[in-house]
């Protein structure tokens, strides 16, 4: 299918823009030609200006990045590329795929100032100019179509997977299970013979990614080799609706052991991103969701030295209704409520969704007033401690003396001083998982959940 025919109001992803051209462009390079061909320099010439001409049409109505009197300056630049082959600085060498750029075909001389996207297409790499100019692009087709950016992981936030050699013999029952459903469409149980894992979907998962679509454009990004991540992106989307080619994985990365939106196409004022580790996110906090991990498999539980039975074990899973993705899904509508505001006097291209995630968080405690009780060591700054810190961004008010406007004594023990005060003057006395639940769930839980 031949990008010309599509408009930028039907798709607002540049990464599903490059590829789809991308491959348009190799596919008519195979067609057009044979190992036993020989072609002579000036019909390769020849060839090479007419790509580059469909290159700038076809992206033009892709992604309406370049003005109609910048066409005419890029064609007139072709032009003394052609005739002037000494002058290769005209060319801005936007990208380049196996070290040829994209538009003059010069080999690449790499200054480190570009990123690879091999998840969009095999050997891309983009200048930082061209990324930015994308970027704002797809900013512009986003905000028209009234839409941000969720970037998702994989691994505890949309599923969970095990090896089939960790099952336990109180989960064999689940490999039965499998095979049984493995022609039901709707199952949420899968057995990967050919990648000898187990994986389970998250209670809500498909619920969730179809309640999404409307108001975000979706990004899987996970650690995990890409063979996986593509196999778990078919699993949730196996239509191929949500996530298209934008699926990120380990060799994507460009910094060891963390995650960046540097190889996302998008401008980080409308990105959220929801996953169950916050230290792969140090540069992009502001922009995160933390998730509540999924722990289904015993094998989930062992890796991060929990010592309880995992859901499988217990045969149960996770509340439809509410759990972690139906409890998030209502945090992310209103954000988008709040981002798509009409009644906000600022144009939607200065707004910023990090300031709208900061809002619904300190409404999550908002009111409360937070005395901890032996939660730290007396001996340390209670303002540095993470539980603090977590309870303030919420929006409570935390100390560490008691008086009447306190509302809530945070406690591990029931005989402390001020625990025993908040009996005595009817206010909440809760565990230090009150705090921690309403972190995951960015909304206030019941107190009588969270009993000392």
């Amino acid at each position: 299918m031949s990008l010309a025919a599509e408009s930028p109001l039907q798709s607002s992803s540049s990464s599903d823009d490059f590829a789809a051209f991308l491959d348009a462009e190799l596919d008519a390079d195979s067609s057009n030609s044979s190992p036993n061909d020989e072609t002579n320099d000036d019909e390769e010439i020849d060839l090479k200006e007419e790509r580059i001409k469909r290159h700038k049409v076809e992206m033009s109505e892709t992604i309406e990045v370049i003005e109609s009197s910048k066409i005419a300056d890029v064609n007139k630049e072709k032009s003394v590329l052609s005739s002037e082959s000494t002058k290769p600085n005209l060319c801005p060498h936007p990208g380049f795929i196996k070290g040829l750029c994209l538009i003059c075909g010069q080999m690449e001389e790499d200054d480190g100032s570009g990123v690879a996207l091999s998840y969009i297409h095999k050997d891309l790499k983009l200048g930082s100019h061209e990324m930015n100019r994308l970027r704002g692009a797809d900013l512009r087709n986003l905000l028209r179509e009234k839409k941000l950016i969720l970037v998702l992981d994989l691994d505890h936030t949309l599923l969970n997977s095990t090896r089939l050699a960790d099952v336990t013999t109180d989960e064999d029952h689940l490999l039965k299970q499998a095979d049984l459903l493995q022609d039901d469409p709707n199952r949420s149980l899968f057995k990967l013979g050919s990648m000898h894992m187990l994986t389970k979907l998250r209670p809500f998962v498909r619920t969730f990614l179809k309640e999404a679509s409307p108001m975000f454009e979706m990004y899987v990004y996970t650690m995990a080799e890409r063979c996986y991540a593509l196999e778990m992106a078919r699993l949730l989307d196996p239509s191929n609706i949500y996530f298209n080619s934008k699926v990120i994985s380990q060799s994507d990365c460009t910094q060891r052991h963390q995650k960046g939106l540097d190889v996302v196409l998008g401008a980080e004022s409308v990105v959220v991103i929801l996953d169950d580790t916050e230290l792969v996110w140090q540069k992009h906090k502001d922009n995160l969701i933390v998730m509540e991990r999924y722990h289904y498999f015993a094998s989930s539980c062992h890796q991060f030295g929990f010592n309880v039975k995992s859901l499988s074990q217990c045969k149960k899973d996770e509340s439809d209704t509410e759990g972690a993705l139906a409890n998030v899904l209502n945090v992310l509508r209103r954000v988008h409520q709040m981002f798509f505001d009409p009644a906000l006097d600022t144009d939607l291209s200065s707004r910023d969704v990090r300031e709208m995630l900061k809002k619904v968080r300190q409404d999550v405690l908002h009111g409360c007033k937070i005395a901890f009780s032996r939660v730290f060591p007396s001996t340390v700054r209670a303002a540095d401690q993470h539980i603090w810190r977590i309870a303030e961004q919420l929006g409570a008010l935390c100390t560490t003396d008691v008086d009447s406007s306190v509302t809530h004594v945070v406690s591990t023990d029931t005989g402390t001083a001020k625990a025993r005060w908040a009996v005595q003057n009817e206010k909440f006395l809760v565990n230090p998982r009150w705090v921690e639940a309403a972190n995951y769930f960015w909304c206030r839980q019941k107190e009588d959940d969270y009993v000392v």
